[in-house]
């Protein structure tokens, strides 16, 4: 049932993990504050490995308020590790793409220096 959700998601929020991570607004400002700094150095779009790493400053955020929770550092520890598989996963995948690169004529042409217009 839809209320059932609704009341157990309730029953959490306001209680033990309201008691476990602090104040919701402190904790929701802590990890505001770390994926802006995070976010403020990358360029381009997000990746499977920046996600799994704001993830882990999710948990470092809630080891900042609150009491002490050994699931916070497995978690963190566990996001670490997929944040690790899926930058392996996309600098394999870079590698690939620049292997299997092949530049066209005009590509080469430009490269080694033949800048004269192409002829019809």
């Amino acid at each position: 049932m839809p209320a059932d959700i609704l009341q157990e998601a309730l029953d959490l929020v306001t209680g033990d993990r309201n008691t476990r991570y602090g104040p919701t607004e402190e904790n929701h400002q802590n990890i505001a504050d770390l994926w802006a700094a995070y976010l403020k150095r990358l360029e381009g779009s997000l990746s499977a490995a920046d996600v799994a790493n704001m993830m882990e400053l999710l948990k470092i955020a809630r080891r900042k308020t609150g009491e002490l929770n050994r699931d916070d550092f497995v978690d963190g520890a566990g996001y670490a590790a997929v944040a690790y598989a899926c930058a392996m996963a996309e600098a394999e995948k870079e590698r690939q793409l620049e292997f299997d690169y092949t530049p066209d004529y005009e590509t080469v042409k430009l490269q080694n220096g033949d800048y004269s217009e192409k002829k019809s």
